[in-house]
């Protein structure tokens, strides 16, 4: 799709990729960007930025959404949180519950209310902020959060087909570790979320429909075929 004049809806806009999403969509001549957040008062103020609340488990606060943003071409389902949990602890469930409320049905009910307004404007573009742990799942890792990926790259692909016909671009964006809030405690190599963004903003542009954002997703996706998701965990 083209960057240059488009209104784009980013969500969990206010701060660390959702933030740099921002920044990078209006470097790349979006005409305007709609930055929700469930507290907009935390989004950074700047030209062409529109800041809104939104809470992506709030159906009420979606169907507004979907009726103030009716020149919206671009959605970015961005909101994401990461409890890290593990499957067989006491609050896996819990965990479960709120990661997927927020991870695989938030994006499905923004897509639902949004591809109409995307089709009225030309098909447009939806983006999912995925994960390499969409694909596999790490010993001592965050499994909850994992599966709940793993259940959005697969909506990610069914939208890709369902919304074809209307024009629609529908875009997986994998990534590893990124150095924002939701990784600050572990000390690994991390990348940069300005760069991230700027490169699916780009992708975005060239009519891709998956990016592969840093070395760690590159890696994983190629070693699916040889199986890797079956290795068993290693400890040490």
């Amino acid at each position: 799709m083209e960057i240059r004049g488009s209104v784009a809806l980013v969500t969990g806009a206010n701060r660390g990729l959702g933030a740099a999403f921002v920044q990078a969509l209006r470097a790349a001549g979006a005409k305007k960007v709609y930055a929700a957040a469930r507290d907009s008062a935390r989004v950074a103020a700047a030209d062409g930025v529109v800041p809104m609340r939104l809470d992506v488990t709030h159906p009420g606060d979606i169907a507004a959404a979907a009726q103030k943003c009716r020149d919206v071409t671009l959605l970015i389902n961005n909101a994401g949180i990461n409890r890290g949990g593990s499957l067989l602890s006491a609050s896996s469930l819990d965990s479960s519950t709120a990661e997927w409320m927020t991870n695989f049905l938030g994006p499905l009910a923004l897509s639902q209310a949004f591809a109409p307004v995307l089709a009225a404007n030309g098909g447009g573009a939806i983006l999912n902020v995925l994960s390499a742990l969409s694909w596999i799942s790490l010993p001592k890792g965050p499994a909850t959060y994992a599966a709940s990926k793993a259940a959005a790259w697969s909506l990610t692909n069914s939208l890709r087909h369902e919304l074809h016909a209307q024009g629609t671009q529908v875009v997986g964006l994998h990534v590893g570790f990124m150095d924002t809030d939701m990784t600050r405690v572990l000390q690994l190599p991390k990348a940069d979320p300005h760069e991230v963004a700027r490169a699916a903003v780009a992708a975005l542009g060239r009519g891709e429909i998956e990016v592969l954002a840093d070395g760690t997703s590159q890696q994983i996706k190629q070693a699916l075929s040889a199986g890797v998701y079956l290795r068993p965990p290693t400890h040490g």
